[in-house]
């Protein structure tokens, strides 16, 4: 039999496709075998981790530099999937997953997640509301997640049991992982806690695993939206309101003493908050925010947008037409036609994607930027006039 690190290495998804007509039933057999008996192979439960540099250029000496890239076996992903899904069907059938959690859902996404809380918002300030949004922080979610809570949840908040919930025990229990670089690897080591990265069941099962979230927040009348581990919470209030931030201060601390429980890492140092007024454009309101003050800022990154408490979007719009013209020029010297060509049409969708998440109407900064425009255009008309292979050195300074 192969060992846990070669079946992750020898068996490409690619070869599989090829000899499946081949070997197809008796992996069903395997699949069969598993989901009656609730038991999982254990070379199902290896993991191979890759580290790779978050970005290029970064010290490769620092270990916190790099993102650990988890590597489960192509069959194993068949068989979670096969779970998946017949788990996904019991929670719609049963409404038993959290409404406001937008990760790991068909048709949702982190633009339906922002589009969700900006609306909130824009209409508390239309109505002339203040609201104060605050992102929590969860310093690595994933991998302190505890089995037997999980599974105490799943039993007791879920409902799930019987084979089901045999199934899943050994799912979970007695996984492993390797560190792979280059050639070298590292001893195989036994994986504890958390849910398995890279898998197709663990994004679910942790959000399950958060499911008792949701009521605290309701009891506080609190709202929020949660898409994985990044967390949404915003309160409208009245500048006549005292003590306007007391539900939501109260919410926290729930919040914090629930997360200490459930083995979860709330980060108070990385917690950002930032205030909306009614007159976007005016200078800072005079609300007291109590302990929320000094995690107030003018401008927070959410879910990769930035936003501003004057709610422009200058600084995502900005910073997306500036890494699109910066990698446009990266290749002008020795680009060709049809290079060129496909480059900008995919470069302005992306520009347009950019602008769209932050909120559509902000899609105009770019029409009234003389710089963007006057580039643009050129582009345009070289893209008109030219029909064959030529060189763009001389755009680049545009």
């Amino acid at each position: 039999m192969l060992n846990r690190v070669t079946l992750n290495e020898v068996v490409p998804p690619r070869f599989l496709k090829k000899v499946f007509p081949t070997i197809g039933r008796h992996f069903l057999n395997i699949i069969n075998i598993s989901l009656l008996s609730g038991q999982v192979p254990k070379e199902f439960k290896h993991a191979v981790i890759h580290p790779l540099l978050k970005k290029p250029g970064l010290d490769s000496s620092v270990m916190s530099n790099f993102r650990p890239i988890s590597k489960l076996p192509f069959l194993s992903k068949i068989l979670e999937r096969i779970v998946y899904t017949q788990l996904m069907d019991y929670l719609n059938d049963s409404q038993l997953s959290e409404i406001f959690q937008s990760s790991f859902k068909p048709f949702h996404s982190t633009e339906t997640a922002l589009v969700k809380v900006m609306n909130d918002i824009l209409i508390a300030t239309d109505h002339g509301k203040y609201t104060v949004l605050v992102l929590l922080d969860m310093t690595a979610a994933f991998d302190t997640v505890d089995h037997d809570l999980l599974i105490s949840r799943l039993q007791h908040c879920v409902g799930i049991s019987g084979l089901a919930l045999l199934w899943l025990k050994p799912y979970l229990s007695n996984r492993t992982f390797c560190v792979k670089l280059g050639s070298a690897s590292s001893s195989v080591a036994p994986l504890l806690w958390g849910v398995p990265q890279g898998s197709i069941l663990g994004p679910l099962l942790f959000s399950l695993y958060l499911l008792a979230l949701g009521a605290i927040f309701r009891k506080h009348k609190v709202s929020f939206h949660l898409y994985a581990d990044d967390c949404q919470l915003y309160l409208p209030f009245s500048h006549s309101d005292s003590l306007p931030s007391r539900p939501l201060l109260d919410c926290l601390s729930d919040v914090k003493a629930w997360m200490t429980k459930n083995f979860l890492n709330f980060n108070d140092c990385k917690t950002e908050a930032i205030l909306f007024g009614p007159n976007r454009f005016s200078d800072a309101p005079d609300v007291d925010l109590a302990a929320l003050t000094p995690h107030l800022k003018s401008s927070i990154t959410n879910l990769g947008v930035k936003i501003d408490s004057a709610l422009t979007f200058d600084d995502h719009v900005n910073g997306a037409v500036k890494s699109a013209f910066y990698h446009l020029r990266r290749f002008f010297p020795s680009m060709t036609w049809k290079v060129f060509s496909r480059l900008y049409y995919f470069t302005f969708g992306l520009l347009q994607f950019s602008f769209n998440r932050g909120w559509a109407g902000h899609f105009v900064t770019l029409a009234t930027s003389a710089k963007c425009r006057g580039t643009i255009f050129n582009w345009q008309k070289e893209i008109r006039r030219h029909d064959s292979g030529f060189g763009l050195s001389t755009l680049a300074s545009n």
